[in-house]
């Protein structure tokens, strides 16, 4: 496997350089605003604490939260202690909760007030877990489990003042597990992916690789790359810590250049125009509908948006006139998009600039690091050739080491150092990858193959469509047939009917959508960003019945 040589060999050490930026501001959240060293003096506090509280190298950590500056003093604390780190999706239910602490199980968690009320019925029946610390808690904590986070660390605006203390004195290598990332599991439980300290550190150098590749092709010099000469980049975070995008894609690389991350309670599209020309944000993203939103809503021209300088998303399908959309939108920046999963720790290709407007519909390269491969789907072992759709087969440094404590679901996934994706795929002559679709999204009606993301693309270069996703509605006698859900733009309109004809018009009419159901709000993703169909099926169920 190929790594980068200069890349951090643990998180410690990405925390140790963040540290060489004390007096830059690092997380703001409404009023709270944390330079990197007073993180610094909460993190290493916290990071002894769980020490007395009997964590140990190889102990799990669950940090269970919604974006607050709290979440990476805790996950950092933990990784610091030498403990596994498990960021448990914070949408969860109480069942699920429960179900991702005792898996993993969990001697320590760090959780919000809300996240309080879900887990809080389960205490007892937890044996594994021995403490809980509450962040931000309004009620009184009688349960003997729990404690406040506050008691330990402070308030946010007060960590600046904590006695400064030596690191936990921990052994740690790059290949020492570090995290637990459970899978989305849009489909049956989720699986915790075991990640080391080189798959988390690996995205530190993969960030700037797409555009260090649109300076060489136009043969210009690189740019100064030493965040210590560079002004500082501020990031508007809005998609969850929890996930692999905002845990090893965002924040690793922003604390080891020395960024500043900006949190937000909700998405909304105005208060983070509003907050994008407070803090002269400089990159934003996260999901296509993010993009659109910014671009479509009415009040963006009250806002300055010139501090812009990239917004990028990956996740989802994105139709190519996005691409063009941005760079009309935000002269001053550039698109980008990428692919990963779960599994790859975040990014494994990345597009930018240039390169992506070349090819609107790729999801790019792989890092210098990875290798990508199309195998035929049947037999998972030959390797198709340059153009053809198989199944997309990954390895790098930034391929976790498998599932936690599934040993079948390892072997069926992970295989000779190659992780099967599921995903159908092309590379080009280049090397530039296309993602087609799901494997298991595929749609198959009449024996007539339909990749679901090429009929959404249809369906997007509709000028009232902001979102839109195809599921297959059973048929008795086909198998299945597309339906299509959409979401419009604010004050567009459009019919079923309408949609039907023009993706008639694009596509062959075993493809158009044998229904369109629309959909109020953007169409309900994952923590990974990807759209769930399992929720949009359940419109179609009631004809589903009736057939």
């Amino acid at each position: 496997t190929r790594v980068w040589k200069n890349a951090p060999p643990t998180l410690r050490e990405v925390f140790k350089n963040a540290r060489g930026f004390p007096d830059r501001e690092f997380l703001v959240y409404d009023e709270d605003r944390a330079t990197y060293e007073a993180f610094a003096r909460a993190t290493i506090t916290l990071a002894h604490q769980l020490q007395v509280d009997g964590v140990r190298k190889g102990d799990r950590v669950a940090v269970i939260m919604r974006n607050l500056p709290e979440w990476p003093v805790a996950f950092f604390a933990g990784i610091l202690a030498g403990a596994i780190v498990t960021p448990l999706n914070a949408w969860w239910t109480g069942p699920e909760l429960e179900y991702g602490l005792a898996d993993s199980g969990t001697k320590v968690a760090i959780v919000d007030d809300e996240r309080l009320g879900r887990v809080s019925e389960y205490l007892d029946s937890l044996g594994e877990l021995g403490r809980v610390y509450v962040s931000r808690a309004t009620e009184a904590l009688s349960h003997p489990k729990l404690a406040r986070l506050e008691d330990v660390i402070g308030s946010v605006n007060g960590w600046k003042d904590l006695p400064g203390r030596p690191l936990p004195d921990v052994d740690m290598g790059p290949d020492d597990d570090a995290t637990i990332l459970y899978t989305s599991g849009t489909t049956g439980k989720p699986k915790g992916a075991l990640g080391t300290h080189r798959n988390m550190t690996s995205n530190v150098g993969a960030g700037g690789i797409s555009a260090v590749r649109n300076f060489v092709r136009a043969g210009e010099p690189l740019p100064e790359s030493d965040p210590h000469k560079l002004p500082q980049r501020v990031t508007l975070l809005v998609v969850p810590f929890f996930h692999a995008t905002g845990l090893s894609a965002t924040l690793g690389p922003t604390m080891n250049a020395g960024g500043k991350i900006v949190l937000m309670r909700r998405w909304d599209a105005e208060p983070a125009m509003r907050l994008i020309e407070r803090e002269k944000v400089s990159s934003t993203g996260g999901v296509p509908t993010i993009a659109w939103q910014l671009i479509e809503h009415p009040a963006r021209s009250k806002y300055d948006l010139s501090s812009l300088v990239a917004v990028t998303y990956g996740g989802a399908p994105s139709a190519p006139e996005l691409v063009r959309k941005i760079a009309e939108t935000f002269p001053g920046s550039q698109p980008g998009n990428g692919w990963g999963m779960t599994e790859t720790t975040a990014t494994f290709t990345s597009h930018l600039g240039k390169d992506y407007e070349n090819r609107p519909d790729s999801a790019g390269p792989a890092a210098p690091v990875g290798e990508m491969q199309i195998r035929d789907p049947a037999d998972g072992a030959t390797i198709l050739p340059v153009g053809a759709v198989g199944e997309l087969w990954c390895k790098g440094p930034q391929v976790v080491k498998g599932y936690w404590n599934k040993p079948q679901a390892t072997a069926e996934t992970f295989v000779d150092g190659w992780l099967r994706t599921g995903d159908l795929a092309r590379i080009d002559e280049e090397g530039f990858l296309f993602i087609i679709d799901r494997a298991k999204d595929m749609l198959i009606r009449g024996g007539e193959n339909i990749y679901c993301v090429e009929v959404e693309n249809a369906l997007y270069e509709h000028p009232a469509v902001m979102d839109a996703a195809i599921v297959g509605i059973p048929h008795k006698t086909l198998g299945e047939e597309p339906g299509a859900v959409v979401h419009l733009k604010p004050g567009q309109t459009a019919t079923e009917a309408e949609l039907r004809n023009f993706v008639r018009a694009r596509l062959a009419g075993f493809k158009v959508p044998v229904k369109v159901v629309f959909w109020p709000e953007m169409l309900p993703r994952n923590a990974n960003g990807k759209i769930v169909k399992t929720e949009l099926k359940k419109v179609f169920a009631p004809q589903t019945e009736s057939a």
